[in-house]
């Protein structure tokens, strides 16, 4: 071979190594032009680590909850509602990874990927971000929960629009403590609860036992239980109940939250059906929300004996449950067993605008039944009043947690498809369910129904 072939092919080489670097120069850019533009480093957007120029984030009426002012990022003038909405707004250093300014980094900052952060630089504004959440109902949640840790969640189970996203502690971002880190009241403030944590449910898991029971047991609606005030196993182990509530059907073992009862459905089951029932319903699945995966709840009943599958099936023993998740099947319940996948940003680059996903949780006929068995739950235990006009059906639960208070929860659901909103509440370290709870879901709920 001559020397001119050599380095004609040498010369071609060198071509498509660079036709190459280009190629994937263009796709990096195109995939992740948006992270180079609005990193850290850009002095256009960020001073000190902290996000200063951006486009407004409002939410569901047009309120603004976060804008840009004369290079300053300021939030709504509302104390209470900053405090209540920060999860969902996020900060501007971005610890909190849920908010809105980590999540729409691209967006707030006007980023393209023809003209980068041009309009930023030459405007002085990017583009807005507008959130489904209520900052109003966000601020009557916060109130409610009057200081305790906890989160309250409401949303819309047929389009997925989270109304309510509340999650404390939290803080003033107008005016942050300076001594969060040592201070234990502030213990997990960066943590979304709703979508991030994950906590012992109490006697709502009842609500995954009953399905499992609707569908595994053929006669378990024309069956008697008597309650003596506790369940002792064929091993020997008791499990106590919260009453003695002597001759009881399902539906009333159910709203009597007979932990009795419950226990002998679940060891009967046994474990193997009610991890398959859990599963089913959502559990060991993460949930995305708005570009936000949502933490697993876990049930595991591997190497367990009866005494364990008992306290599994009342909601204790190992088992944990997010709060988003335990949202998604109250609206599914409500819904025939198929719910909207919540959300809470409507023009964000990591959720597709407008795009309605949905889960199916629970089948159509076992759903049907649950409805009506939680309806009766507020009919005949929680009481009517307590959510007018709103056909409400609902579970509470209280936690009980090694050395601590009890957590109290409660998830409940319109059936009224012209108010079809579903709700969580939980309380950390709270105490009862029907005395801490539902009070919060009952404030938060009138609120929201007034408001439409």
């Amino acid at each position: 071979m001559n020397t001119v072939t050599k380095r004609a092919y040498v010369l071609l080489a060198i071509i498509i190594a660079f036709i190459g670097g280009v190629g994937f120069l263009a796709v990096s850019f195109a995939l992740d032009g948006g992270t180079w533009a609005t990193s850290r480093v850009n002095g256009h957007l960020y001073s000190g680590g902290e996000i200063k120029n951006a486009g407004k984030i409002l939410d569901c009426n047009g309120v603004v909850l976060a804008q840009s002012k004369g290079g300053e990022r300021v939030y709504n003038s509302n104390k209470t509602i900053r405090k209540a909405t920060l999860h969902a707004v996020g900060d501007t250093y971005g610890f909190i990874a849920t908010g809105a300014h980590s999540l729409c980094r691209d967006k707030l900052t006007g980023y393209s990927f023809v003209d980068g952060i041009y309009t930023l630089i030459q405007k002085g504004e990017g583009s807005d971000v507008n959130l489904t959440i209520d900052a109003n109902l966000c601020a009557s949640a916060y109130k409610a929960l009057n200081g305790r840790k906890g989160t309250v969640g409401v949303y819309n189970y047929k389009t997925g629009e989270i109304v309510c996203m509340v999650s404390a502690p939290t803080y003033d971002p107008e005016n942050k403590p300076e001594n969060m880190d040592e201070n234990e009241n502030y213990e997990g403030v960066y943590i979304n609860r709703l979508l991030n944590g994950v906590f012992t449910p109490g006697s709502t898991f009842k609500t995954i036992t009953t399905v499992a029971a609707l569908e595994n047991i053929a006669d378990i609606n024309s069956r008697n239980f008597e309650c003596t005030g506790e369940h002792i196993t064929d091993q020997g182990g008791s499990i106590i109940c919260n009453n003695t509530h002597g001759k009881l059907d399902f539906g009333k073992a159910l709203t009597k939250s007979c932990n009795s009862v419950y226990a002998q459905l679940g060891i009967e089951m046994g474990a193997k059906v009610l991890e398959s029932t859990a599963s089913s319903m959502g559990f060991g699945k993460s949930f995305n929300v708005s570009g936000v995966n949502t933490s697993k709840s876990r049930f595991d009943l591997s190497d367990t004996v009866d005494i364990d599958v008992g306290w599994a099936s009342i909601g204790q023993y190992t088992t944990l449950v997010n709060p988003l998740h335990m949202l998604m099947i109250a609206g599914s319940i409500a819904a025939d067993g198929t719910t909207a996948t919540p959300y809470f940003i409507t023009s964000s680059l990591t959720d597709v605008v407008g795009a309605v996903r949905s889960e199916r949780l629970i089948q159509a006929e076992t759903a049907a039944q649950l409805k009506t068995m939680m309806r009766n739950n507020v009919i005949n235990n929680y009481g009517d009043k307590k959510f007018p006009d709103m056909q409400f059906g609902g579970k509470t639960g209280t936690a009980q947690v090694a050395g601590e208070e009890s957590h109290a929860w409660f998830m409940g659901f319109s059936a009224d498809s012209s108010f079809p909103y579903a709700v969580i509440v939980m309380v950390e370290n709270g105490g009862g369910g029907s005395d801490v709870a539902v009070p919060i879901a009952s404030k938060v709920m009138k609120e929201l129904k007034n408001s439409l």
